[in-house]
């Protein structure tokens, strides 16, 4: 580990972020350039005292875990994540299409996207990043472990995640889930996550396998979409889908058409979001 050259990349990559950045409100009285060390820290989801002792020199080594959420918190591209790695002492990431690595691109947009849905998902469905309002409707998706983070798998072996969209929805959105699951399983190929997942799911479900020897391959299949919320009922939102270039991850926006009941039933759900995130 070189706790040197880690300390001054993270100062300065700390340095050339702005706070608007990665989403957060400048004050009038602001002075710091860049982000504030307790700033990184609670993007990161550690003490800022850790964070602290990182810069100084003196912090113990970071895990994988903590160095990956950094990467994102810093925004760094892989490139950058990489060499974050090698000067923690750990070995890169290997890179693959699904390795999880948030593109920095994407946080970028979904950092301005305050008033409407929006999520980050891998080639697999995998929730990597969840603004406030897509918590509040889908549940802390990113908070989850292991397959649960994966629609498709939560879609077909816990029906309760099925809640959030009418009835009749259900048989077209779960066509859409295994037809976006086909397509990434033909990039990645046997041996992968996605043959993994296709193993999984082909043993705990009936409807899935009848899905799957369809061989129905998209992206998506609907560009509009009903949500149900238990406090404010149902919510038509249209959605749109931007693709990294090596298709391996997109920004899933759901956006109500302008002035209709919609936007005012996603204003009303901010407000009740940010009531349930601030109490004890």
């Amino acid at each position: 580990m070189d706790r040197a050259s880690l300390a001054d990349f993270l100062r300065r990559r700390r340095e050339t972020l702005r706070p608007q950045d990665v989403g957060l409100v400048v004050g009038p009285r602001r002075r710091t350039p860049g982000l504030r060390r307790e700033e990184v820290a609670a993007l990161t989801g550690m003490s800022t005292d850790y964070y602290i002792r990182l810069e100084q020199q003196r912090g113990p080594q970071p895990s994988d875990q903590m160095l990956s959420a950094l990467a994102r918190s810093l925004r760094l591209t892989v490139d950058e994540r990489d060499h974050l790695y090698r000067l923690a002492g750990h070995n890169a990431p290997r890179r693959t299409f699904e390795d999880g690595h948030v593109a920095p691109a994407l946080l970028r947009v979904l950092d301005r996207l305050e008033d409407t849905p929006a999520m980050i998902l891998s080639a697999l469905g995998e929730t990597l990043v969840a603004n406030s309002l897509a918590t509040t409707i889908f549940g802390d998706r990113p908070a989850l472990t292991g397959w649960d983070r994966f629609e498709s798998y939560q879609w077909f072996t816990d029906p309760s995640t099925r809640d959030v969209y009418p009835p009749e929805y259900h048989d077209n959105h779960g066509r859409g889930l295994v037809a976006s699951l086909r397509m990434a399983y033909g990039a990645l190929g046997e041996r992968s996550r996605a043959d993994e997942l296709v193993r999984l799911l082909s043993t705990r479900s009936d409807e899935f396998r009848e899905l799957w020897d369809r061989h129905e391959v998209t992206h998506r299949f609907e560009d509009h979409k009903t949500l149900l919320h238990p406090q404010v009922g149902p919510i038509d939102v249209d959605c749109q889908l931007l693709f990294t270039q090596d298709q391996g991850q997109a920004l899933l926006v759901l956006t109500p058409v302008p002035g209709s009941e919609a936007e005012e039933k996603i204003r009303l759900l901010a407000v009740l979001g940010h009531e349930e995130f601030s109490a004890p």
